[in-house]
């Protein structure tokens, strides 16, 4: 038996429209069933599937028309009463959740007047349209919704720069701002690395590598995989380069896109080398990776990722004497002071060879130096480092003692065989020698990495924690930490002038501060926010006009007079 319901002026999103579908196809006694708004093309749609009839053909395009096919009146009768049991359901699951739900923009902005964020998913007909309206009153645009056309995002995206404001979109899925996850997101860990992303699930991708490597995220600003086409130039790339870059809780930023037009590149990282902020750039397919000036390039997410923890911290240091700020190595492996002195070499660009000048020196280029204290020139007469820390801690005492010392690179291996406690034996001599340091006006940066594992008897977490209280930045290999330690020379003897940042647009900045949201569509984006103890309302958005865009064009041009 067939039945076709029409409700009239009853708009729903197609994300409770897909739920309500399963749900009754689910019941008993139902064969199939199917609820869609009355649009032209859905109308089509539903006549090919056999729910044709005379109330189909009088559904508009804001009315909701559910198609039943069941067995018997009698499970018809019961599956329509259950879709309208769902929908009430649907109704108050907003409510219920603690946010309040609203029918018009106007009322929204009353409730929630110092709101900053319009996450819109309505139907993308209608989406550009929505966008202006948001604009103009002050929301910046986070477009979830498909389908606008690249006329109308350059539109948007040129409206939205004479305003000071973002549009992230169309069709951008993830972003996330001080922590707060919006529509596809993840809870990271809070840290120092920003994501420009116009990739959704690259940025994902980047995101939680970085909070596996320990580290966190400032915010992710999407972009909407169009952005960095020829038409629409990068637009909200560029504003979100220049935002990251000024906020102060961002210390790197990494930028990930599919294959930009060469033109839009060429614009982006022209404008990336003239940041104050490291960036990181990832553009899928594009060949050539390693640093050039500001920019690393990197050729996958992960690798990205890693890149991006490296040069976490780099940023804020300076020294007032560059020619004079050295890199110290202490080590107590051999190999593992030979991979640092071949990184460090390459990454300040040495041009001496290593191991050439004396037993147990591994790379000496003043004022740069790395010593390999295991060597056999070290441990005549006493044990070797690795079993008794004491020499090292003398010549971490002496190294942090020397003016021209602004970085200090360490290993510490622990295992069978080691010390007890190898951190805990040089955290002394690292904590006063940074605080020394610090009361002559010298900044100096502790940088190390532990070889072993959770299994140790010394506990690879113990070890890291007893490091990272002592003041030294723990990073997850030797490598990773040879060119963070390098990464951070570079920055204390550039002779780039580094600019500083140009302000914030007042209501983007607002936003990296915190999102307090409008939600214009699928309700479950706000039950989310709400979830997270942020301040939203739901707009119970319905298409204008009655659905028909022809006539919501009329009317949109009417009262723009």
């Amino acid at each position: 038996m067939l039945t076709t319901i029409v409700q009239p002026n009853h708009y729903q999103d197609s994300v409770a429209l897909m739920v309500l579908s399963r749900a009754v196809s689910d019941l008993p006694g139902v064969t199939k069933a199917s609820a869609m708004m009355g649009t032209p093309a859905n109308r089509a749609i539903l006549a090919d599937t056999g729910f044709d009839s005379p109330e189909l053909a009088t559904a508009t395009p804001a009315d909701l028309v559910i198609g039943i096919d069941a067995v018997d009146e009698q499970s018809c009768a019961d599956a329509a009463a259950r879709a309208d049991e769902l929908l009430a359901d649907q109704g108050s699951a907003v409510s219920g959740a603690g946010t309040s739900r609203v029918h018009s923009l106007a009322r929204a902005r009353t409730l929630l007047p110092d709101a900053n964020l319009a996450l819109v998913s309505v139907p993308g007909v209608h989406a550009a349209a929505e966008a202006h309206r948001l604009l103009d009153a002050g929301l910046n645009v986070m477009l979830f919704s498909d389908n606008v056309s690249l006329d109308d995002e350059v539109a948007l995206k040129s409206r939205a720069d004479e305003l000071g404001l973002l549009v992230m979109g169309p069709d951008c899925g993830t972003a996330a701002f001080a922590g707060v996850p919006l529509a596809f997101g993840n809870v990271c860990a809070p840290g120092p690395i920003g994501v420009v992303g116009a990739s959704g699930t690259g940025t994902q991708e980047i995101m939680t590598q970085v909070d596996r490597l320990g580290a966190g995220i400032s915010h992710a600003i999407g972009l909407g995989g169009r952005d960095l086409s020829a038409l629409v130039g990068g637009r909200t790339a560029l504003a979100a380069l220049r935002a990251l870059d000024a906020d102060p809780a961002t210390d790197v930023i990494v930028l990930v896109s599919k294959p930009p037009a060469p033109q839009v590149r060429a614009r982006v990282e022209e404008v990336a080398q003239q940041l104050s902020t490291p960036v990181v750039t990832m553009f899928l397919g594009a060949r050539g990776t390693g640093r050039d000036g500001n920019i690393t390039a990197a050729s996958t997410l992960a690798d990205a990722a890693a890149r991006a923890v490296e040069l976490a911290g780099v940023a804020s240091f300076t020294r007032p004497d560059p020619e004079k700020a050295g890199l110290v190595g202490l080590f107590t492996g051999g190999t593992l002071a030979d991979e640092a002195g071949v990184i460090v070499s390459e990454e300040l660009g040495l041009d001496v060879a290593l191991n050439s000048t004396g037993p147990g020196v591994v790379l000496d280029a003043a004022p740069h130096r790395i010593i390999d204290l295991g060597d056999d020139v070290y441990t005549q007469g006493r044990p070797h480092p690795m079993i008794d820390p004491a020499l090292r801690a003398e010549k971490i005492t002496e190294a942090l003692a020397e003016p021209s010392t602004a970085v200090l690179l360490l290993d510490v291996v622990i295992g069978h065989g080691s010390a007890v406690d190898p951190a805990g034996a040089i955290a002394g001599p690292i904590r006063e020698g940074r605080e020394r340091a610090a009361a002559q006006g010298r900044q100096v940066r502790v940088v190390a990495s532990v070889c072993g594992t959770s299994r140790d008897e010394q506990g690879l977490d113990a070890q890291i924690g007893t490091l990272t209280d002592a003041g030294a930045t723990v990073l997850g290999s030797n490598a990773a930490a040879s060119r963070h330690a390098a990464a951070l020379i570079r920055r204390a003897r550039s002779r780039r002038q580094i600019p500083t940042p140009s302000p914030v647009p007042p209501r983007i900045a607002d936003l990296l501060a915190g999102p307090k949201v409008v939600n214009v569509g699928l309700a479950g984006f706000a039950e989310d926010l709400a979830g997270l103890d942020v301040p939203v309302v739901q707009w119970s958005w319905a298409p204008p006009a009655g659905g028909d865009p022809r006539l919501a064009r009329i009317v949109e041009r009417l009262l723009a007079r």
